[in-house]
């Protein structure tokens, strides 16, 4: 049975990704795993206020529940849903989890708190997509599940095929039923013999799948793909943090904030 790991602050984004999940969990008949990750003690207000640990693992739990309960009444008793409270630091805890599940994949919200984070800058979110080796889906605020019907996957060829997760992208393909649109994201200056050869190997190996392949010609790729997925209606961008500087430039790049603030498509990680 595939499961679903879904990392929960109980945040309107992270109840937003969970219902996410759960719609994408009705499509491929997975199970949900709710995982909330306790970092005690948290120290943010200027004036100490006592709590102690009991009690504040208490009230967690009693928001798993509630958050638990509330998906159940929302989606009925059709989807099996576990949770799990850990207390320590997020990042490791979500690994051991994983380690454990083999999850089909983490969907997760955007966990920024000013308004250019809002995509999946906030800093859980950026640093699972770039190290968690399991897939990892961000989910943007307000975005709702529909249907997966077209995978873009952002590439640039630069590196050889055998560095690319061919087998994870067919599973998706397959599960979903969707059709893949590859985003060349290599400048034209590049091209060379070795890039055509790469091109090539991919579209001989994705035969079945019939992709379609796309040159992105904008001066900005990051904002170039975007546009592209959202006027050709992608509903999941697909990015390879190792290939290539795209996952690095939508981080960094100021100049992005605006297309980050009006994207609505999630964006998946996958990692070879």
């Amino acid at each position: 049975m595939k499961t679903i790991v879904v990392p929960v602050d109980f945040s309107p984004a992270a109840v937003n990704a969970a219902e996410y999940a759960m719609d994408m969990a009705k499509v491929i008949n997975s199970t949900i795993h709710l995982l909330h990750v306790h970092q005690f003690p948290v120290m943010y207000l200027e004036v100490p206020v006592a709590i102690t640990e009991e009690g504040s693992s208490k009230e967690v739990q009693l928001k798993m529940d509630t958050l638990k309960a509330d998906l159940l009444l929302k989606y009925g008793d059709s989807i099996s849903i576990s949770c799990e409270l850990k207390t320590g630091i997020f990042f490791p805890e979500l690994l051991t989890t994983c380690n454990r599940i083999k999850p089909y994949t983490v969907v997760m919200g955007s966990q920024g708190t000013t308004a250019t984070e809002r995509f999946f800058f906030g800093g859980h979110a950026v640093y699972t997509m770039k190290h968690l080796t399991w897939p990892v889906i961000t989910v943007p605020p307000g975005t709702t599940f529909s249907s997966i019907k077209n995978i873009g996957l952002a590439f640039d060829f630069s590196t050889t095929m055998n560095e690319t997760p061919i087998e994870e992208i067919k599973n998706l393909l397959k599960d979903f039923k969707a059709s893949l649109h590859v985003l060349n994201t290599a400048k034209q200056h590049e091209f060379a013999t070795d890039i055509f050869f790469e091109s090539s190997r991919m579209e001989e190996m994705m035969k079945p799948f019939q992709p379609n392949y796309h040159f992105i010609t904008s001066d900005d790729i990051d904002e170039g793909i975007i546009d592209f997925a959202e006027k050709n209606n992608i509903d999941l961008l697909m990015v390879l943090p190792k290939r290539h500087g795209l996952f690095e430039g939508l981080i960094h790049k100021s100049h992005s904030k605006q297309m980050v603030l009006h994207s609505h498509i999630p964006v998946m990680a996958i990692h070879q």
